[in-house]
Order: C-alpha cells, then structure tokens, then sequence
C-alpha cells in the first residue's frame, strides 16, 4: 500500500475513533448546565432559565481594573490611587446567579471536569479580550496543602483547558503560592491585601515574558496584585488578567 494511501487510511481511522470517543464520552457525561446540572438536549454551557439569569459585565467599568461603575476617566478610585501592576483586566460575567454557582461546583464541588466547558465559555464570551492577550498562561496557583485538599488544581486545570482551546500555552511552576493562606472570603480590602502579601514566588523562566495571568474570580484584586508583583519582581511582564468573572467590590 502506498504511503499516502496509508496515511489516508490511519486518518480515517483516527477520526472514527474520535467520534467513537466522544460518543462514549457523551453516554457517560450528557451535556449539562454548568449551573443547576440540567441534563441539556444538546452542548450547551447553561439551560435556558440560568442562561435568562446572567448577568454579564457592563460596558461602563474600569478600563483597569474592570471594577463595574462609571467613573471619571473610566478609572476606578482604586486604580487611581494605587495604580496595579497588571495592564488590564477582563471578567466576561458578574460574579452572581449562575455563574457563581457554576464556579462554586467547580471549586468545591468536586467537578474537575467541568474545566474544558467553562474554558470554552471563556473563549467564546472573551474573544475581543483573547485577540490581543499574551500566548503564555499562568495560572494562580493552590497551595501544596489546599491541592491536597481538593485534588485538582482548578485554575490550572482551566488554564490548561483554556490553553488547548486557543493555541497558548500554561506551563506549570512559572508562579508559586510559597505560604499558605486563608481563603478572602469575609476579609475587607485592607485584610485582603495583608493576607496575600508577599504570598507568591515566580520562576527566573517568566523573564521577558507577556503573561497572561489566570483566575476564576476578581473581587478587590488583591490576589492578581501580589501575583502580577511576584511575575514583575523577576522580569516579567506585562501581566494581563483574565477571569470567569468579576465581583463588585463595592455591592
């Protein structure tokens, strides 16, 4: 048999075998609402009642920060007064509703899978942000301790998902969390930026590299400031920050 004959036919094959897969894959997993869990007739990240109930981020925001408002020179005080060191941040979704949920079973619900659906939730809801972004992904990482916990690295899971789905890549170890620390959940701003300061180590291998810097939620920003700090400290950078969704710091 010929060589492109050959060729050919393995082609063939291979396609076979992936629909095979994916058929297989669809038996044991059935599309499903990412929030509620609905079985869905076809791939879909969310059912119709939980997709009327999104609440996208709005045009009037902080062209830094994202922070949801109108503000003078489409700067947040925030920014203003303590200017990042990351460029630009973009969240597709307020962190309410659905989308909330949907982060939460992915977190702490034990549903690793659920990376490759909201990475292309990503793609799809942050095209214009993505066109421009730097090609190297850096995940915010779990401690070691936490990662124990859990199992599974959830941004890293994402990043390496949201890698695949775009052509980038997400190499691990280019940042570190070198201490462990309580989840910001409760803690106000200033609370916020002491418990992560100095939280983060990155690799001499980020040197001279566009980052784009990888979370699943932005409140105050506080955990992308000391992570984009740590990349900058050792060369890096620009730092662009990308996540699922962005919380109203000042709801």
């Amino acid at each position: 048999m010929r060589s492109d004959a050959r060729q050919g036919l393995a082609a063939a094959w291979g396609q076979a075998a992936t629909r095979t897969l994916r058929g297989w894959a669809e038996l044991l997993y059935p599309p499903s609402c990412l929030a509620c869990a609905q079985v869905l007739p076809t791939q879909s990240p969310f059912c119709e009642t939980c997709d009327t109930a999104l609440e996208r981020l709005p045009p009037a925001c902080c062209r830094t920060c994202a922070e949801p408002g109108a503000f003078p020179a489409s700067t947040c005080p925030r920014c203003h007064l303590h200017p990042p060191p990351f460029s630009r941040v973009w969240a597709p979704f307020i962190h309410e509703g659905p989308v909330s949920r949907a982060i939460h079973r992915y977190k702490y619900e034990d549903h690793p899978e659920l990376a490759a659906p909201l990475a292309a939730l990503l793609v799809d809801e942050a095209q214009a942000f993505l066109a421009q972004a730097p090609a190297l992904i850096v995940a915010l990482p779990l401690h070691d301790r936490r990662f124990r916990e859990r199992r599974y690295d959830q941004t890293q899971l994402l990043a390496g998902a949201l890698a695949r789905a775009t052509g980038r890549r997400a190499p691990v170890g280019l940042l570190t969390r070198a201490r462990d620390t309580p989840r910001q959940v409760g803690l106000d701003e200033g609370e916020r930026a002491r418990n992560v300061a100095g939280a983060f180590r990155a690799s001499p291998l980020a040197a001279g590299q566009p980052l784009l810097l990888l979370d699943d939620v932005l409140t105050t920003g506080a955990t992308a400031r000391a992570a984009a700090s740590a990349l900058h400290e050792v060369g890096a950078g620009p730092v662009e920050v990308l996540t699922l969704a962005r919380a109203c710091a000042t709801r």
